[in-house]
């Protein structure tokens, strides 16, 4: 018993390994099933990296404590093999660290856009980084003092400095989360931070103990054989319990082992649930059209508008016509549910605003910066100068030719034709482009513009 303690080789090991190995190649499944059997389009930009990263924090968590702890044994002693590499920097920075520093970086996206209703001053890419600043620098100091012994175990006088890093980072967690308690969410983000402070107080505990136990007690073997159990099993306990929260919404995670009922919209406004988002009643009346009127005033008319934009996505001009349509739908929310304008906001600038964006519309730098450095997200007028300006595109570009083109002409033979059973109250839509085809959001806590162009979009925009 003694011998295996130490070296590795009891059953209990072999049962911690293959519990480990079975959560990883379900969390590895998670994020190749999708690609390789749905066929699911591969995100660009953040949402496809940022739930990369955690994979790869997942793997370096659980690997880091197989090979510290002498779970495998090797007849060599590589330099690669130093408890320095693993038990610090494999586990630290790169591991509990990286995995905790997601999850605050969305609380802290949270926090500025729902509570100070702005985005935030710092991008992801840089703010993920800094707030691993504190795990480089602990790892950095404990590699030139060397408080490790040669079974990788460390001394008693650093147990606290290093517990009290790991917890650091949950109580971060819990500052940002505690600020956005109040906030009514539409889709149980807080509900999925608190779950994750939980599992990540949860573990810290079991792992101190377990330390402790290997720390104090080295010489009784079977709490050494039961201490590297708990290690081992809570890492890979708290790898699948992190994913299968889902740390962005409306739609399910691509990464995500919870079992629920897939949920798919079209629109970001049915997903909000925004009264007839996207939506045409056969019953209602056909709107009367004079082409002499502002472009502005029928775009108002949604018959007319979803003809309109039928006709700019022929053209490859769509995106200033469906930003209005948005913007629309926007318009009704009311002002006293900032909530909901807030999602509706954000997605409109990650969709149509920020530089890079898949439908970024062709508007003047000062109505961009006007958007991106808002003080107040759920503001009415937020998109009042980006929108006439993009009209006036529209009449320019577009609105000599739609008044000859087919498209005019079926809106005006299907708004002259009544429907012939007037109780009929089944709700259509028009056949938008496949571009309108979802909403999908992924594990992406940064929220971070997605580099990918829609083909040849931009022609008039």
């Amino acid at each position: 018993m003694g011998s295996c303690a130490v070296e590795g080789g009891c059953p209990s090991d072999y049962i911690a390994i293959v519990i480990s190995s079975i959560s990883m190649i379900l969390l590895l499944s998670r994020i190749i099933v999708p690609f390789a059997v749905h066929k699911i389009p591969r995100c660009k930009g953040s949402g496809f990296w940022i739930p990369t990263i955690q994979v790869f924090a997942s793997f370096s968590l659980v690997l880091s404590i197989v090979l510290s702890l002498n779970f495998l044994k090797f007849k060599k002693r590589h330099l690669w093999r130093s408890c320095y590499v693993w038990a610090v920097w494999i586990e630290g920075p790169l591991g509990f660290g990286l995995l905790l520093s997601c999850r605050i970086a969305q609380a802290f996206q949270l926090y500025y856009i729902f509570v100070k209703r702005r985005l935030p001053p710092i991008r992801s890419y840089v703010f993920l980084p800094l707030i691993l600043l504190p795990w480089i620098g602990g790892s950095a100091f404990m590699h030139i003092r060397k408080p490790l012994n040669h079974r990788c175990h460390m001394e008693f006088p650093w147990i606290v400095p290093v517990t009290s890093l790991h917890t650091l980072y949950v109580i971060a967690l819990v500052g940002f989360t505690g600020a956005v308690r109040h906030i009514e969410f539409r889709f149980d983000e807080l509900r999925d931070l608190w779950h994750g402070i939980l599992v990540s107080a949860s573990s810290i505990g079991v792992w101190v103990a377990a330390y402790v136990l290997n720390e104090i007690h080295d010489d009784i073997s079977w709490l050494q054989v039961a201490s590297r159990f708990l290690l081992l099993v809570t890492a890979g306990i708290l790898v699948l319990t992190l994913f299968s929260i889902s740390s962005s919404q409306p739609l399910l995670s691509q990464i995500s082992l919870r079992k629920r009922e897939p949920l798919e919209f079209e629109t970001m406004g049915k997903a909000l649930g925004i009264p007839d988002s996207g939506l045409l009643f056969q019953r209602e009346p056909p709107a009367t059209i004079n082409p002499s009127e502002p472009l502005d005033k029928l775009l108002e008319d949604k018959r007319f508008r979803q003809s309109f934009m039928a006709f700019a996505d022929s053209c490859l001009a769509g995106e200033s016509v469906q930003f209005y349509d948005e913007v629309h739908e926007l318009g009704k929310i009311p002002l006293e549910d900032p909530v909901r304008r807030i999602y509706m906001a954000r997605h409109i600038i990650e969709k149509y605003i920020k530089a890079g964006a898949t439908m970024e519309v062709n508007i003047s730098h000062r109505s961009r910066q006007e958007i991106l450095t808002t003080s107040n997200l759920a503001d009415p007028h937020l998109f009042s100068n980006a929108l006439n300006e993009l009209i006036q595109l529209m009449k320019m570009n577009l609105g000599n030719d739609y008044w000859s083109s087919t498209f005019f002409l079926k809106f005006k033979e299907d708004s002259s034709m009544r429907p012939n059973d007037h109780d009929l109250e089944q709700m259509i839509g028009w056949i938008y482009s496949p571009r309108l085809s979802s909403v999908h959001g992924v594990d992406d806590p940064f929220h971070q513009e997605h580099f990918s162009k829609g083909s040849g979009c931009d022609s008039f925009d």
